[in-house]
């Protein structure tokens, strides 16, 4: 495990001159300096440094999984800066999502698509929850199909995050745990999605767009969040039971696919590998 400390530090020196008295006319008036506080690193400030420490992963010539949402459009932001500079050459991104294809695309990043390179060399991306052992929960934004297949295509899986994602055990910050559904029939999904995890407090809910009307993946399915009152004890069994269910598309347990994460704190740049 490696720390860097990215984060400024005070100096402070004491000297004591003693000196002759100067008359009161020559004086100089006394000055008040006081200290300014350094001001505390926001949550994208560490998102964009876990996602610069990310970016040395990069070498040139390589098929690279982009992933999707805040902390991973800080990578492809990066990316495309070292691509404009000559830093990196040849690369090929293959987007998790609509939205990063646009971002990829802005920044002149050639892109391509599986079915040409279905065997990757990185994959960098965020997440919603890491655990102790490295596991995720993914798909808050949405992309929780595209990226699974991506970062499932790919021989190394770097995870980009900031402090605020370590959990005890997945479900364990009481967020979404998204599940990717076909539109026939979600309701009964829903509600089998919702008693199979009865025991942990599970409460099931269709994720709604900004309009108010059910949210649609790239893919044109519905997702449905599950929250958990208390941590899932068991991920695989979890992500096989959900499989199980006719009209589950994917789900957001990411098991035993990273192969490092990044994360960024108040102290530096923490990275943790298996």
């Amino acid at each position: 495990m490696t720390s860097l400390s990215f984060l400024p530090t005070l100096h402070h020196s004491t000297s004591a001159h003693f000196l002759p008295r100067a008359p009161k006319s020559l004086r100089p008036r006394a000055i008040s300096i006081k200290a300014q506080a350094v001001p505390a690193l926001t949550q994208d400030d560490l998102k964009k440094l876990a996602a610069d420490k990310a970016v040395d992963y990069v070498k040139s010539g390589m098929a690279l999984g982009l992933g999707t949402g805040s902390t991973a459009a800080f990578v492809v932001d990066r990316i495309g800066q070292l691509l404009k500079t000559g830093e990196l050459r040849d690369i090929v991104g293959i987007p998790t999502s609509k939205r990063t294809e646009e971002q990829a695309k802005s920044l002149n990043i050639p892109l391509t698509t599986l079915d040409d390179h279905p065997s990757l060399d990185l994959a960098i991306d965020g997440a919603d929850e890491v655990d102790p052992e490295l596991n995720l929960v993914k798909g808050r934004g949405g992309a929780l199909l595209r990226e699974k297949m991506v970062e499932a295509a790919s021989k190394s899986f770097v995870v980009v995050a900031d402090e605020s994602k370590l959990v005890s055990g997945l479900g364990g910050s009481k967020l979404a745990m998204p599940v990717e559904v076909v539109q026939f029939c979600w309701k009964f999904n829903l509600v089998r999605l919702q008693d199979l995890f009865r025991e942990l407090g599970c409460e099931a809910k269709l994720r709604e767009g900004e309009n108010g009307k059910p949210y649609i993946t790239d893919n044109f399915n519905y997702i449905i969040d599950l929250y958990f009152e208390t941590p899932i004890k068991d991920g695989v069994s979890a992500g096989t039971e959900i499989g199980k269910l006719e009209g589950v598309v994917e789900h957001g347990l990411f098991l035993d696919m990273a192969t490092a994460v990044i994360i960024a704190g108040k102290t530096g740049v923490e990275v943790k590998s298996k």
